[in-house]
């Protein structure tokens, strides 16, 4: 049974997926490059589809959710999840810019093998642009709100159910093909021979960049409560790797709210509101982690960082996206792959690395978040009892 749930694992079945596609790449010819180009564009075109519909059916409801409950305590919660996941997201921007340089990139693509043209071209349009759907998922929930709109909001959230299931039995499943197929092109090309060592690179930095930006979460929640933060953190190993083995921040939960109720700092009423809320809406460390992929990535594969303004507006919307994220395994950039693709204009070949990669590595991501929850619910600890004080 064990061995049927570990083939099962979404990060074994990728690594398994990147494997088989570089294979593929390495030794099959030209023609049968050209059907595994084929199953990859229709494969992109269901994926891509999906986007708008994941970005209206997990926002709206989210919005709908927290304005139905809105407290005090709520709010500097929700406030404080989202500045994390932007700071960590800074983090990263400023991080990117000054370490890529010295990644050794590649810039020279001449080298690269040319990739058959397609089969057949199978387009599937979505029904609206990524942004469009991300104003109308903001403003259906607002305005369902704002005006108490009960019919629509039991809609909202019976729609987001719909969506999460088409995630879960059609996107999540024919994601390791897509990312074979993905791989097979660029082992085709010869572009994963030359940037291995980088993508192995950036995926340790990104794990030092998490404890680096729960060291700042950690050091600005003792600075709000006035209590030391090792008395929070110390309990938390057990979660950390509790998420790391599992990949889930649902999984961790029971382990979580145990490990912050050790702590002689926290007060049980805020934990146990904290660290629940936190496993929903705080994702700093996917957050951190897909903010510096894409700038790697986009180096990579199309010769340039993307500017300042434009990270910056990436990391701004990808905030607001990680509240709402469906709660999957790569919830966080299957949320925002309409930013990756709306705003940093990347194609299929660049969305295929950002979702490998990503997936590989969500563990230590989804721990970082579990463990940073533990800060959130030390600064709420701080805020209220000086209120009350």
């Amino acid at each position: 049974m064990s061995e049927k749930k570990f083939t099962d694992n979404l990060v074994f079945r990728l690594l398994v997926a990147v494997f088989v596609g570089v294979f593929i790449g390495v030794y099959v010819n030209k023609d049968i490059m050209q059907v595994v180009s084929t199953i990859k564009y229709v494969l992109g075109q269901l994926i891509f589809y999906s986007v708008p519909l994941v970005i209206i059916g997990f926002i709206a409801p989210s919005i709908t959710r927290l304005q139905e409950k809105a407290s005090k305590l709520l709010g500097q919660a929700v406030s404080i999840a989202y500045l994390s996941s932007l700071g960590a997201a800074i983090f990263a921007i400023v991080s990117g810019r000054i370490i890529i340089p010295f990644l050794n990139i590649a810039e020279e693509t001449t080298s690269l093998r040319e990739l058959p043209e397609i089969m057949f071209q199978l387009d599937i349009p979505a029904i609206m642009p990524v942004m469009s759907a991300l104003v109308l998922a903001l403003f259906v929930g607002l305005s369902a709100a704002w005006t108490k709109a009960e019919m629509i909001s039991d809609l909202l959230d019976e729609m987001q159910n719909m969506i999460l299931s088409l995630v879960e039995k059609i996107v999540i499943p024919i994601l390791p093909f897509f990312i074979a197929t993905t791989f097979a092109e660029l082992a085709y090309e010869g572009t994963i021979t030359e940037h291995l060592p980088v993508f192995l690179t950036i995926i340790i930095l990104v794990i030092v960049g998490h404890f680096i930006w729960l060291t700042v979460l950690y050091s600005i929640a003792g600075m709000i409560s006035g209590e030391n933060p090792l008395e929070v953190i110390k309990h938390y190993v057990p979660a950390y790797l509790t998420a790391v083995g599992t990949m889930s921040s649902a999984a961790t939960l029971p382990v979580s709210l145990k490990s912050a109720g050790k702590s002689k700092v926290l007060e049980e009423e805020i934990t146990n509101f904290a660290i629940p809320l936190g496993a929903t809406i705080h994702l700093c460390g996917s957050v951190l982690t897909e903010t510096f992929f894409v700038m790697v990535i986009s180096k990579v594969l199309y010769g340039s960082v993307p500017s300042m303004s434009t990270m910056f507006l990436f990391a701004i919307l990808l905030g607001i996206f990680a509240i709402g994220a469906p709660g999957v395994p790569g919830g966080t950039v299957m949320a925002s792959l309409g930013l990756v693709t709306g705003i940093l204009g990347f194609d299929q070949t660049g969305v295929g690395l950002v979702l490998t990669i990503f997936a590989i590595q969500d563990s230590f991501g989804t721990a970082c978040n579990i463990t940073g929850d533990g800060a959130i619910a030390l600064m709420l600890t701080g805020l209220n009892r000086k209120k009350t004080a």
